[in-house]
């Protein structure tokens, strides 16, 4: 979906940290930097990443996600990873035999908002392409992190994971306005819409719509009703209007016999 509007400055706004566990493709840990820029995040932590960092196959496909690119940082193991941070949670999609609490995206993001917003330090594991996180990486944790996926397909792709999870800590967090809002105007004046109806039943007169003749107060209503529901603007009146002229021009000059006076209400 494109539409990244470049007058807007970026917004660091404190979160938590996306800690990516031996990623394998640079492609995944681009594509993750860009998902996190989408909603907000931008401190990406980076455990024995396969190919090593710098990656080029990472920054083409962060798609311009320099900030989030420029911030990676590197570590040995997951423990340096989260040495500085006091909530934890692992994402998996896979059943693991310890004791811990489960939440769903929408539960967990609340909790990591709470927490940060109190100044403190948050952060999400996301586990390799092949098979995630191992058990003693999630008993590193909080908690766990699952997606309400169909459990016939479960695996998702890194990106796809850290999207979600970065959509809900952004909703959660309150940042979730929209980027813009319909262009919506007031709807038209009653007296312009009233203006339209009659004439509309006054070419329709004409053109002799309404037969048989005693069906038209019902017809008209039908008519008015129809319209009242399009809750046009005063410019799409108008517009109306114009193609209505234009069309009973069209139809008098082609049947001159039937040309009448101009019987509209003004």
């Amino acid at each position: 979906m494109a539409g990244t509007d470049s007058t807007r400055d970026l917004q660091r706004r404190p979160g938590p940290a996306v800690v990516l566990v031996e990623p394998q493709l640079g492609e995944n840990i681009g594509a993750a930097a860009r998902a996190m820029a989408n909603f907000g995040l931008w401190d990406l932590r980076l455990v024995n990443p396969r190919d090593g960092w710098p990656n080029e196959k990472a920054v083409a496909n962060a798609s311009k996600a320099d900030h989030v690119i420029d911030a990676v940082r590197v570590f040995g193991s997951l423990e340096a990873a989260i040495a500085d941070l006091s909530l934890v949670f692992a994402t998996t999609a896979r059943p693991r035999d310890m004791f811990k609490p489960v939440f769903g995206p929408d539960e967990a993001a609340n909790r990591l908002t709470a927490h940060v917003m109190a100044g403190q330090g948050a952060g999400l594991l996301f586990g390799r392409e092949r098979w995630g996180l191992n058990n003693e990486e999630v008993a590193l944790s909080d908690a766990i992190v699952t997606l309400p996926v169909e459990p016939a397909f479960a695996s998702l792709n890194i990106a796809q994971a850290v999207l979600v999870l970065a959509y809900e800590w952004r909703r959660a967090s309150g940042a979730a306005e929209l980027p813009f809002s319909g262009n919506m105007d007031e709807p038209a004046p009653k007296a312009d819409l009233v203006g339209l109806f009659e004439h509309l039943e006054t070419e329709l007169d004409d053109a002799g719509f309404f037969n048989p003749p005693d069906k038209r107060p019902v017809m008209v209503n039908n008519l008015r009703s129809m319209l009242s529901r399009g809750q046009f603007n005063l410019q799409e009146v108008r517009t109306l209007r114009g193609v209505i002229a234009a069309l009973t021009r069209r139809h008098k000059r082609a049947n001159p016999s039937r040309a009448q006076p101009d019987r509209r209400k003004k």
